[in-house]
């Protein structure tokens, strides 16, 4: 069964502590948890108050349907950071497969 997953680096700007960058994180999670059905985790140590890195995973039976779900994930966290204050520095998905 194939697996997808999407990593995205975040750039959060106009945080001036962690308590800012959490909340930022926590919406854009929340938001892509309600719009589809995925994992959300952050990948980073949360060390750096302004950037970030979230990954993404989603299961699916159909490679093809992965393929298109990452597409649709990943213009929604453009346009949910770009609501929120904050700049896609990279994003890049991955099929895994059997």
């Amino acid at each position: 069964m194939p697996v997808a997953k999407l990593t995205i680096e975040l750039e959060i700007p106009a945080a001036q502590s962690l308590k800012d960058r959490r909340q930022v994180l926590r919406s854009m999670k929340d938001k892509l948890r309600h719009g589809f059905n995925l994992s959300v985790a952050e990948l980073d140590e949360g060390i750096v108050w302004n950037r970030a890195t979230l990954g993404i995973a989603a299961i699916s039976s159909s490679t093809s349907y992965l393929t298109g779900q990452m597409h649709q994930i990943d213009l929604a966290v453009h346009r949910i950071a770009n609501n929120l204050s904050a700049e896609i520095l990279d994003s890049y998905a991955e099929i895994l497969a059997e």
